[in-house]
């Protein structure tokens, strides 16, 4: 039996008052990319007797939604393939809609939202399925999910209309209508605003590259992986954790003037040093992290903050195996991605082509890292009922993924790791324990 049923779907139409757009919106070259790795899914679990009951949550969050696409419209349309020009764009109707969920599970919520170890069973089905290996496909689902004593609200979005950014704007814009109060600051979907080398010829060119079969989106062969194979934790840096972890990266790197690294720069340093220890790499190996960061502020013109897209630019970083297990391996880390980083503030298109990597470098060796810890989810989901006691992104599927965002309690970060063998978990939390210590 499922862990979570489907007991019925809808849709959420645009208003008849909403902005649509009556031209396509064609996606930029940072976002074409994204076509064949479309998934962006995060779950938000609340529990509590301040909850409503779940008849009132649904017609809350069916109304606020219908209210929100008022500003937030291109999400309830479809992405399709122009033919034609060989784009891909955003197409919207005041006939479209937005996929509406309501699911059913007798799993335990206090133990989903609490524990470590992650039931991938269930929290995988708390966002709703969306096919989008083939256009047109929706850019936008929701699912509210009922447990006893709980609900799960997922939302399964397009990563080439949105990156985490964008994601956690239209939840605060959601969780702000179903709070009945007013949001001031209105997205912009105007992709004329990214000024990049090449322009719509080169997003043309990466979607002839990496989805040449176009309607067909194949999922690229080097990112496979059985993921219902991999052990996934979640781990929390409360704010005294990041601040010995900042002091010891400076006292570490001293003989090379190190700055106080950033909350971003000293978490990403300790979760790859502690990959880097838990797998067994030869020492003629370079082992890598890959990020991606926000490319907005770093574009000349720089991209307004309010920009509603995916707008990043990859990084990666190297270092060989000795110099993330030496005593100095939190500094040297720390060194390699801050490099990475100032690298691609002078230059951020040498990243745009960040799908590249995939199909180059050994993915066994790379920890990928997605999110932020400037995330502000818990901060921003509150639908009315509290923050969430846990949210997730459910898309961790590969060996070597972390996934970060700010914590729950607004200070710390939230640290979710996913790794293959379970041996290797706990060696990465042993190390993560004695590094923070």
């Amino acid at each position: 039996m499922s862990p979570v049923r489907v007991i019925h779907a809808s849709y959420v139409d645009v208003p008849a008052t909403a902005m649509v757009s009556p031209e396509p919106i064609k996606l930029t070259a940072m976002e074409a990319q994204w076509v064949v790795v479309p998934v962006l899914q995060h779950v938000l679990l609340y529990e509590g007797e301040g909850l409503p009951h779940f008849n009132d949550v649904l017609q809350s969050l069916s109304s606020s939604l219908a209210a929100t696409l008022r500003s937030f419209a291109p999400l309830a349309g479809k992405l399709v393939h122009l033919e034609g020009t060989g784009d891909v764009a955003i197409v919207c109707s005041s006939s479209d809609g937005v996929g509406f969920i309501v699911a059913e599970s007798d799993a335990d919520i206090h133990r989903l939202a609490g524990d470590e170890e992650h039931d991938v069973r269930v929290l995988e089905r708390l966002a709703p399925e969306v096919d989008m290996g083939e256009l047109p496909t929706p850019v936008l689902a929701v699912q509210a999910t009922r447990f006893e004593g709980g609900v799960a609200v997922g939302v399964t979005v397009h990563h080439g209309v949105a990156d985490g950014w964008s994601l956690w704007t239209f939840v605060e814009a959601w969780a702000t209508a179903c709070r009945g109060e007013t949001r001031a600051a209105t997205p912009c979907f105007d992709r004329s605003l990214v000024k990049l080398p090449g322009g719509q010829e080169l997003a043309r060119s990466f979607l002839r590259k990496y989805a040449p079969n176009l309607p067909k989106a194949v999922y690229p062969a080097p990112l496979l992986e059985d993921h219902a194979r991999l052990t996934r934790r979640t781990f929390t840096l409360d704010a005294r954790n990041i601040q010995r972890l900042k002091e010891r990266i400076v006292r570490l790197g001293e003989a090379q003037g190190a700055a106080p690294p950033s909350t971003f720069i000293a978490v990403v340093a300790l979760a790859w040093t502690c990959f880097a220890r838990c797998k067994p790499f030869a020492s003629d190996d370079d082992v890598m992290v890959g990020f991606l960061a926000d490319a907005r502020h770093r574009l000349e013109p720089p991209v307004d903050a309010g920009y509603f897209g995916a707008c990043l630019t990859g990084c990666i970083a190297s270092l060989p195996p000795r110099e993330l297990r030496d005593e100095h391996a939190l500094a040297a880390a720390a060194r390699a991605v801050q490099e990475e980083v100032r690298k691609k503030t002078e230059d951020p298109m040498a990243g745009c082509n960040f799908l590249a990597p995939a199909f180059t470098v050994a993915m066994e060796r790379l920890m990928n890292v997605s999110g932020a810890s400037s995330f502000r989810a818990y901060e921003l989901a509150d639908f009315g009922w509290g923050r969430p006691r846990r949210t997730e992104n459910t898309r961790m599927n590969r060996d070597g993924q972390v996934a970060l965002m700010r914590a729950r309690d607004g200070l710390g970060v939230q640290v979710s790791v996913s790794l293959l063998e379970p041996a290797q978990m706990a060696e990465f939390k042993s190390q993560l324990l004695e590094l923070v210590g």
